[in-house]
């Protein structure tokens, strides 16, 4: 048996799309949902929305006035590429060439170690979007941008070029008015400024995302204690939860949601997509897209005779590859990827950092 009939791109894509891991969302992908591409380059227009202005008065058999156009602002950029691959030795195409019988259940014992090392791929080409779409919903020092630098390339996008988000779209708590200073913090208030701010430029705020060690501000937070006694009458000795998110939902009309969900690094640290001690307050609406570009991969479909590649979800290339090289068979299978997001509802979001060093 041939390793090649049994691992190729579409057989890899279909284990990797029944794995259980996969039913598990990122909580990006509701607001940038995928969209794929042709080419690398990148452009969209982000408008700079207000509320509705009253319609000039005028006379009669008089020229009208005429309205200046909401500010518009056009981002065109090259999208960056992701490539990695994983070997299938010659130990492995033994394991598998040796098997007569493909109901044989050692079969699927020596597949699954080969599909779970690419998967391990495809899942962190997945990442890698997810990596994205945090970090511009957490807008680092109040300005909405992309870094990603490892294996000698590093791609940097600033989304907030003249720092009108970090202007109007962005708080950071000093002293005090940190919510790690549960006593003195004023959370709901802060909250409430965001809202306010978001409703000044014609958006209507429904969630406000945060980690847990964030969440766990609210709960010990002293102004929090005291709306839940207010609405209480029988007094509160325990609080939980869910009394903490029933009260920012009924005072402030917004749904927390907690998101730890983390990943690896490149340096090999867990870390967490969204960070801890940051807010963000958003509406209930899609803010943007998750676009992918053409592979060379891609590209390259039926140019390269000895190459085959699949697309799995909307646009990670899965190229399997056999190499004979110095009397030693490799079979090679590469996931790569072209992909950013759009952000056109940038202006929709509100970022708090709550806690600073």
């Amino acid at each position: 048996m041939l390793v090649e009939s049994v691992v190729n791109p579409q057989s890899i894509a279909l284990a990797a799309s029944s794995d259980a891991s996969n039913a598990i969302p990122f909580l990006g992908l509701q607001f940038f949902p995928e969209m794929k591409k042709s080419g690398i380059d990148l452009r969209w227009i982000k408008t700079h929305r207000n509320v509705s202005p009253v319609l000039a008065p005028s006379n009669y058999d008089a020229l009208p006035v005429l309205r200046a156009r909401d500010g518009i602002a056009i981002q065109d950029t090259e999208m960056p590429f992701f490539r990695e691959s994983m070997q299938v030795t010659e130990r492995d195409m033994i394991e598998i060439g040796r098997i007569a019988d493909a109901t044989d259940p050692y079969l699927a014992s020596a597949l699954r170690g080969v599909y779970d090392d690419t998967t391990k791929l495809i899942r962190s080409a997945e990442v890698v979007g997810e990596v994205m779409r945090m970090q511009l919903l957490s807008a680092a020092n109040g300005h909405p941008s992309i870094a990603i630098s490892a294996n000698g390339q590093t791609y940097a996008y600033n989304y907030d070029p003249d720092g009108s988000y970090a202007t109007g779209n962005y708080d950071s708590l000093t002293s005090t008015k940190m919510w790690s200073n549960t006593s003195t913090a004023t959370p709901i208030d802060d909250l409430y400024k965001a809202k306010k701010a978001l409703a000044a430029k014609g958006y209507v705020a429904r969630y406000v995302i945060m980690t847990t060690k964030t969440f766990g501000y609210l709960r010990n937070n002293a102004q929090v204690k005291s709306a839940l006694m207010t609405t209480n009458a029988a007094g509160v000795i325990f609080i939980s939860d869910d009394m903490v998110k029933r009260i920012v939902r009924d005072v402030l009309g917004l749904e927390i949601v907690v998101y730890d969900k983390t990943y690896i690094d490149y340096d090999g640290n867990t870390k967490n997509f969204y960070p801890d001690d940051t807010v963000t307050i958003l509406p209930d609406a899609q803010l943007g897209r998750t676009w992918y570009g053409s592979t060379p991969a891609e590209r390259s479909q039926g140019v390269v005779t000895n190459a085959q590649t699949a697309i799995y979800g909307t646009g990670i290339a899965i190229t399997t590859e056999p190499e004979m090289k110095s009397g030693v068979y490799k079979f090679t299978t590469t996931a790569s990827e072209i992909v950013l997001p759009s952000f056109e509802m940038m202006d929709a979001t509100y970022v708090i950092k709550v806690v600073n060093p």
